[in-house]
């Protein structure tokens, strides 16, 4: 099976993966609001260049208060004009992501900066949304638990620690935990080309180190230090940042175990 991770509006490589018939795994991160690497995106296109690099650079500081008053002044005497511009934007890449992954088989989860309701929306059939569910692949049990990490900045795809604990708990014991977010290791959400240590999940950790699945599968972090850890048991994989890779992490958990 293939599996990607923050896809960020590179629709075209996406759509070459389509051809190899293989299940499709899409583990968050669909729609490009910014490219922090060019300012590209939905922001940019929305409210200007210069307000996306703006954007960026607070991003990469972490200063989301900066953030937030940044968005105040674009938004100022503007909010319902630029709203319905930026959710325009935003529909028209979901209908971009819907035509690309036409034909495909498999499962989609979300990320931080996805809307879950389109991005169901979204699927051709042959794809299902999964969230907070348990599903089998190739007698594989595969769990999916969707969502970033709260914010400031509250996004329609963020979760509370607690929201995300509850959807682990109905999950229960599965051989595979696929989330869009990193669990709290420290080598696997420090990004080396920002320096930092970026957004992890506590509630993943504690659900590895309760249930011991034999994979977890993830991305979010985009340069991270490393991309393959193991907590007890549990093989951790980054599968990698797809924007800037166009390449599928090729995922096959027998042929892991085998070896």
């Amino acid at each position: 099976m293939l599996v990607v991770s923050d896809v960020h509006g590179e629709f075209d490589a996406l759509a070459r993966l389509i051809a190899t018939g293989e299940t499709l795994l899409i583990l968050g991160d669909v729609i490009n609001l910014i490219d922090y690497r060019t300012g590209e995106g939905i922001i940019s296109d929305v409210m200007g260049e210069d307000f996306g690099r703006r954007v960026s650079q607070h991003r990469g500081d972490s200063d989301y208060e900066a953030m937030r008053e940044l968005w105040e002044q674009g938004m100022a005497g503007r909010a319902e004009e630029l709203r319905a511009a930026m959710r325009d934007q935003i529909e028209k890449q979901y209908a971009a992501f819907r035509e690309a992954i036409a034909g495909a088989t498999g499962y989609a989860t979300y990320g931080n900066v996805d809307t879950p309701d389109l991005l169901a929306e979204s699927l051709p059939e042959g794809m299902r949304f999964v969230d907070g569910e348990v599903v089998e692949i190739d007698g594989f049990t595969f769990g999916f638990a969707g969502g970033g990490i709260a914010t400031p900045s509250r996004g329609r795809g963020e979760v509370t620690d607690q929201e995300m604990a509850e959807k682990l708990s109905r999950i229960g014991s599965v051989d595979v935990l696929c989330t869009h977010l990193s669990p709290a290791v420290r080598p696997l959400h420090y990004d080396v080309i920002t320096g930092r240590l970026e957004r992890s999940s506590r509630p993943i950790l504690d659900y590895i180190l309760e249930h011991r699945p034999r994979f977890h599968l993830f991305g979010d972090i985009h340069q991270p230090q490393a991309t393959r850890w193991r907590v007890g048991s549990t093989l951790c994989l980054n599968v990698g940042y797809f924007r800037a890779t166009r390449r599928a992490f090729r995922f096959d958990p027998a042929a892991a175990i085998a070896s």
